[in-house]
């Protein structure tokens, strides 16, 4: 089994050292809901208690019949089929980048409407829900879409360069400062819909990405660019994917997770990118319940808006992401110091698993919202009453968000999701401890798998404004 490495491992001891285990009853359990606020503003009564308990239980069993039964799935790949590659990546990335520049000009000149300008639609649509889902689904779906690629390869061409500038030895730490960056503009600033305001930051970061992959080679995008670095992270759940190997193309089929097995252990640096990935989406949903808003003595049914809670949410997104990394690198410390085993780079990718669950569950309903407003503007996208994908004239409805028949069955498909990723989570974890860990080394782990269960589902059933 993988070792992480001794100067990872240090780090996590020295972490924990300073973070303790204190804090994971008091941090994870903010209170058992039994109200169900999917949407802003609508509250249906559902028996959500019952699911977190029937939930917690259920990874608590697994985690414990794992580690005592020995016996775990096996987890392979198989072969599907294998074929020529049809189109190159270099094609499919500058296509992309002609679209990403046709989505700036868009976000530019075209309406200040945000549900009517395809720049922000598509780019929070359809980049930021869409393809990570239907990556977790059918393998990494973000390389040949990836906007720099193809341009990198081609400006290397042109420049006759071969060399690097060395940011391939500083890991993931550009990547965390970029995704850093990001999550704070999407959770904190105050225009992340503004077409142009996205627009602009879009195109300056794609400038600096760019600037930097021809400087250092095409292959540091997948450790220095945030969303190559992400998406191809919770890929690596997918029960199906490609493996492209020169001009030849092999689909691969496997039980969800099989990819994570293959992986190297994490490096210090994506072990802190894997816990601001978890971090982001619990401060996401944190920050608009009632409980979060009456800690920072907001009234939840009168905000003030984004403006006033700037800096206090600024700092409760610094305190979850540190909150997260310390409490997951002092479980692994210490199923270590009482079982052996658990090193933490390879214990960390158990995490993947939760990082795309987590994805999944909590941008389901704005894919079901908005997703009909890019739908809508890609039908008309000049708003001339045109139909450009032959669909008849419709309309953005949210009258499902009220429906006692839906709603049930949104919250059931967001259950199915978080509880399948703590699951998947506590298999690869038990299978990446190691094979020296003994069954008291899983128990840190397990209660925190579980804590982080009832929090992910009291996240997505407690009451929330807008």
């Amino acid at each position: 089994m993988r070792q992480g490495p001794r100067s990872l491992d240090g780090f996590c001891q020295e972490f924990s050292k300073i973070l303790g285990t204190a804090g994971v009853g008091l941090a994870l359990f903010p209170g058992i809901a039994f109200a169900c606020a999917l949407p802003p503003s609508v509250i249906l009564t559902l028996p959500t208690g019952h699911y977190i308990t029937a939930a917690a239980l259920t990874v608590g069993l697994t985690a414990l019949l794992g580690a005592l039964a020995h016996r775990l799935p096996v987890m392979a790949p198989r072969l599907v089929w294998e074929r020529p590659v049809f189109l190159p990546e270099t094609l499919t990335s500058y296509l992309a980048f002609l679209g990403f520049l046709g989505l700036i000009f868009v976000g530019f000149f075209g309406e200040r409407d945000p549900m009517h300008n395809l720049m922000t639609l598509i780019f929070w649509t359809g980049v930021w829900i869409a393809v990570p889902l239907g990556s977790m689904l059918f393998g990494n779906l973000w390389r040949p879409l990836n906007p720099w690629t193809g341009l990198v390869r081609i400006a290397r061409a042109l420049l006759a360069r071969t060399g690097s500038i060395g940011l391939a030895r500083i890991g993931h730490w550009p990547a965390v400062l970029g995704y850093a960056g990001f999550v704070w503009f999407q959770m904190v600033s105050l225009y992340p819909d503004d077409p142009a305001v996205l627009a602009q930051v879009a195109l300056a970061y794609w400038l600096v990405i760019f600037t930097l992959a021809v400087l250092e080679g095409e292959d540091w995008l997948a450790q220095g660019e945030f969303l190559t670095v992400l998406f191809g992270l919770v890929a690596k759940v997918a029960p199906f994917w490609l493996e492209i190997t020169g001009p030849r193309a092999r689909l691969m089929r496997g039980w969800p997770g099989t990819q994570v097995l293959q992986m190297a252990a994490l490096s210090s640096s994506a072990v802190v990118f894997v816990s601001l990935a978890l971090a982001a989406l619990t401060f996401d949903g944190l920050a608009e319940t009632f409980w979060w808003l009456g800690l920072i003595g907001e009234n939840p049914l009168e905000p003030t808006g984004r403006s006033a809670v700037m800096g206090v949410n600024t700092v409760g997104l610094l305190a979850v992401w540190v909150l997260t990394l310390g409490l997951i690198l002092a479980a692994i410390t210490l199923g270590r110091r009482v079982g052996g085993g658990f090193a933490t780079g390879p214990v960390m990718l158990s995490f993947l698993a939760i990082a795309a669950g987590y994805h999944a569950a909590h941008y389901l309903v704005m894919l079901l919202t908005a997703g009909q407003y890019t739908l809508a503007a890609l039908n008309d996208p000049l708003f001339q009453g045109e139909s450009w994908l032959g669909l008849p004239p419709f309309y953005v409805s949210f009258g499902f968000l009220s429906d006692p028949r839906v709603m049930p069955l949104i919250y059931g498909a967001q259950f199915a999701a978080i509880l399948g990723a703590h699951l998947l989570a506590v298999i690869l974890g038990l299978k990446l401890a190691g094979p020296g860990a003994r069954p008291l080394a899983h128990l840190p782990m397990s209660i925190l798998m579980v804590a982080y269960t009832v929090l992910g589902l009291w996240l997505l059933s407690t009451a929330r404004t807008g």
